[in-house]
């Protein structure tokens, strides 16, 4: 059930309507048409010209209400600044008046969202009915091709509850984005069944220019008015001309003018198409429109290449579609399939018994593939910044240890998440086997130069074991063996001037920077652990691939550096750092290559003051300390650290991390919580430990992507209740009245490693998976009365999962998948269950008991699209 945002609630709300790496625009809480981020960079708190949606209803040839299909501008009624704003708009002057705001609206409104679909209602007590607004963008598990649609999709229904027909009419209005000289607004029908509204220019000669490109609105409602321009006249004079023609009976009047006849200088080109049907008494109906948009043209506008150079590329969707106008024809004409398959998706994860909080968590934040965060290069390969600014991506490059913490591009989409393995494979390696976390644009351009990263390339190693046992695909992993092992051992390498791991004893001593944008020195669990995640799963790929003295190197590496991490780095309750802070040595053995911020290590890390080490964890009790057993447990790799150690540290964590409120922490960095607002915070200092005098970075901060991370990997320890507790704390301080549920900031909006969220779905149902061997299973972590459902993908097929006490069902709901063995939690194997397909085959499993429970089939099953396995306790067939 989807949370319902009215009033206040609705005030931060922008859900994003676009297509992955197309960009969006956001559905504000209100109904606006804001955040128009279509033009391949982010653009916060933008709008175009007077876009909007407007209705109205007439009968007996009489006018009954007309209004714009908005609720209530929010407060503040101040103004403020906006770009491109002049004399009569920004703070002092009020809303601008491109916010519909001054004109007739709708007094009560509502917004769910069920992402990725919003629904919104609006009433008012002059308007002949309810007005229900649904919008979406396709969203279809592993249908990167729909799911990469530019474009936005409304319905607009209304019922009638007057005693007689009435006549509704939808009205869709944009503005022509193009700028200067022969705009052109062309209205086509081309006997396609389809209305369409078309803007754009014949001013570009260079159609290679990034600003080149159009926009189109269409519906297929049968009968349609428009008009192609709004009339050009000073002062406000376009907006009134426009409502003097909407807000009467009737259709509406075309205006045209040419191309030479240059717009007005205050405002930009205007069209509306309307729409409309007679519906009888009693009943309803629906008008579809489609906002498609084609802007081809992409160059690194953020960090341009050196000057008197400039690389022009064409985004993916530009290779699918010639312009805008064909986007909205196959939206309109596909919609029944596009709608209903994204549909059938947003069910299915809706459908699951997860509490809502997380469902929540989960869904709200695949939003983030649908935001200017991600772009689709030419080849359709995936590359994204860490989130966005207000203009601008915010931190390049595919950041490795920031996407680390991203999980659902490898199961809704594995082969763009693939894409990022090979574009970082491909790019990202030095001759000395470094990585560079960030990829540079466009692709081939030299690397950046600064200091490979511990979490961002020893995560790479775990993220290519995952998604090979993802995909089951052997040649994939064949083909970047020998980047995936050379990226290991870096570690060991003598080429690697922060030296790990210089020593080959299987614990990171060295210089080792992180995710949290500086260094740690000496050995620690955090980033330990992912090295000793990555050398467990080098292991196992290099066995098998047929390297089995590999295999046996990384796995006593492993086994050496386990033990040694849980004597020593484990203090009796959690997990930490070994350092004397007070030791400046460690610096001076270091001091080379610079800091984030281009300092030598003592210049950056010592204070004289204090006579310490800064940014250091020390005795502190991190949220990241067991981060690579979270990877393992979700990847399938075992054991990373001692078990029970594991819990503890993670009860620990529970215990000094989790602040019930913000209102007596100190942060001198970011704000993500404030006041009554829970969180858990990145690193504490129990009673009993010294803090640094400047401690760990980001230490007093609540990024929602390491919330997740740990909150996730309570529930799989059995921590339910700690767990949901975070999760629940996160969605609280998102709530649409103080921030957006669409938009979890860390480093900018639009966060991706506020993707950890999905986690939470593997978690809850105890998600596995080995498509080398065809095996998928599940253990959820409780069985609620009734029963437990949840949504599943993988590569090739996605569906649904049920179990009770009494049987099961695993339902594809499209795809196709090949298994040898479908796991289940204990006390399910194939000596006492009865098993059957939906397709009525016979169906046999293999003889012995399957350890840990289980069904294991005779022969390959292959379910297709609707085909289910369901099973239940009694005699074998």
């Amino acid at each position: 059930m989807a949370r319902a945002y009215s009033g206040n609630k609705t005030r931060e709300i922008s859900f994003p309507l676009g297509g992955i790496g197309t960009g969006s625009i956001g559905l504000a809480g209100n109904g606006r048409l804001i955040d128009w981020e279509i033009f391949n960079s982010p653009n916060k708190r933008s709008f175009n010209g007077y876009s909007h949606f407007a209705v109205k209803a007439e009968a007996d040839g009489n006018l009954l209400d007309a209004r714009v299909l908005n609720g209530d501008y929010p407060s503040p009624y101040m103004g403020q600044p906006v770009r491109g704003g002049s004399l009569h708009s920004g703070y002092g002057y009020g809303p601008e008046n491109n916010t519909m705001a001054g004109m007739p609206h709708f007094r009560d409104h509502s917004f769910e969202g069920e992402f990725p679909l919003a629904g919104m209602a609006f009433v008012d007590e002059h308007f002949p009915g309810t007005v229900k607004l649904k919008a979406l963008n396709p969203f279809i598990p592993l249908n990167d091709g729909d799911s990469s649609l530019p474009c936005a999709m409304f319905e607009i229904e209304f019922e009638n509850p007057l005693g007689h027909d009435v006549t509704y009419t939808a009205a869709l209005t944009t503005s022509n984005p193009n700028a200067g000289n022969r705009i052109v607004n062309r209205y086509s029908a081309a006997g396609t069944g389809l209305h369409m509204l078309k803007f754009g220019t014949d001013s570009y000669e260079d159609q290679a220019d990034p600003s080149f490109g159009d926009i189109a609105i269409a519906t297929d409602a049968e009968y349609a008015s428009y008009q192609e321009y709004w009339y050009r006249g000073g002062w406000c004079d376009n907006l009134e001309m426009y409502w003097r023609d909407f807000a009467k009976a009737g259709e509406l009047s075309n205006r045209r003018y040419s191309p030479e006849q240059p717009p007005h200088s205050r405002h930009k080109d205007n069209g509306t198409l309307a729409a409309r049907l007679t519906i009888p008494s009693g009943g309803k109906g629906k008008l579809r429109f489609a906002l498609a948009w084609h802007f081809p043209n992409v160059y690194n506008s953020w960090n341009p290449e050196p000057e008197g150079s400039r690389t022009v590329w064409k985004n993916y969707y530009a290779t699918q579609y010639s312009d805008s106008a064909a986007v909205a024809s196959y939206a309109l004409t596909e919609w029944d399939r596009l709608c209903g398959e994204t549909e059938k998706f947003r069910d299915a994860l809706f459908s699951s018994t997860l509490p809502e909080e997380a469902v929540e968590a989960i869904s709200a934040n695949l939003s983030v593939l649908k935001s200017a965060t991600c772009l689709r290069l030419t080849d359709g390969s995936f590359y994204a910044f860490e989130g966005c600014i207000e203009d601008a991506g915010s931190c390049e490059g595919s950041c490795t240890h920031v996407w680390n913490y991203a999980y659902a591009l490898p199961f809704l989409f594995p082969s763009l998440e693939r894409s990022m393995r090979e574009l970082d494979f491909r790019y990202n390696r030095r001759a000395d086997g470094g990585m560079a976390f960030r990829l540079m644009l466009p692709p081939g351009r030299d690397p950046e130069l600064f200091r490979a990263c511990v979490d961002g390339q020893m995560g790479g190693v775990v993220k290519a074991y995952r998604d090979w046992k993802i995909s089951g695909n052997d040649e994939w992993l064949r083909s970047h063996w020998e980047t995936i092992r050379s990226s290991l051992e870096f570690a060991w390498s003598p080429d690697n001037p922060d030296r790990w791991d210089a020593d080959r004893d299987g614990v990171i001593n060295g210089r080792q920077h992180h995710t949290l944008d500086m260094e740690l020195f000496g050995p620690n669990a955090w980033l330990n652990g992912f090295y000793l995640a990555a050398l467990k799963a080098a292991s196992e790929m290099a066995a098998y691939l047929g390297y089995e003295d590999l295999s046996a190197d990384y796995s006593e590496l492993f086994r050496k550096g386990k033990a040694w991490t849980d004597e020593h780095l484990f203090n009796g309750r959690y997990y930490g750092q070994k350092i004397d802070l007070t030791d400046r040595g460690w610096l001076e053995r270091f001091d080379e290559g610079g800091s984030l911020f281009g300092e030598d290590a003592i210049a950056a890390y010592w204070n004289e003051e204090a006579g310490e080490i800064k940014y250091q964890i020390g005795e502190g009790c991190g949220i990241d300390q067991v981060v690579a057993q979270w990877h393992a447990n979700l990847c399938g790799l075992g054991d990373i650290f001692d078990r029970e150690q594991t819990r503890s540290a993670l009860g620990e964590l529970y215990r000094n991390n989790f602040k019930e409120n913000m209102r007596e922490e100190a942060n001198a960095w970011r704000l993500f919580s404030l006041n009554d607002e829970g969180g858990l915070v990145i690193c504490s200092w129990p009673d009993g430990s010294d803090r640094p005098a400047v401690p760990l970075t980001y230490a007093p901060e609540t990024m929602t992507g390491f919330e997740y991370q740990a909150a996730s990997h309570m529930i799989q320890e059995g921590m339910l209740d700690e767990g949901l507790r975070i999760v629940r704390a996160v969605r609280d301080r998102y709530d649409g009245e103080k921030r957006n549920p669409w938009n979890e900031m860390e480093c900018g909006s639009n966060y991706a490693r506020a993707m950890a969220s999905y986690s939470l779905l593997l978690a809850y149902g105890g998600f596995s998976f080995d498509m080398t061997k065809g095996e998928i299973g599940f253990n959820p972590v409780v069985l609620p009365e009734g029963g437990f459902r949840t949504f599943w993908s993988i590569e090739g097929a996605w569906g649904t999962f049920e179990l009770s006490d009494e049987g099961g069902t695993l339902q594809v709901t499209a795809g196709s998948i090949t298994l040898h063995k479908l796991g289940l939690p204990d006390g399910w194997s194939g000596q006492s269950i009865q098993v059957s397909v939906s397709d009525g085959r016979r169906l046999e499993l293999a003889g012995g008991k399957e350890t840990g429970g289980g069904l294991r089939f005779a022969s390959p099953l292959t379910l297709s699209k609707d085909q289910a396995i369901e099973w239940k306790r009694g005699l074998p067939i």
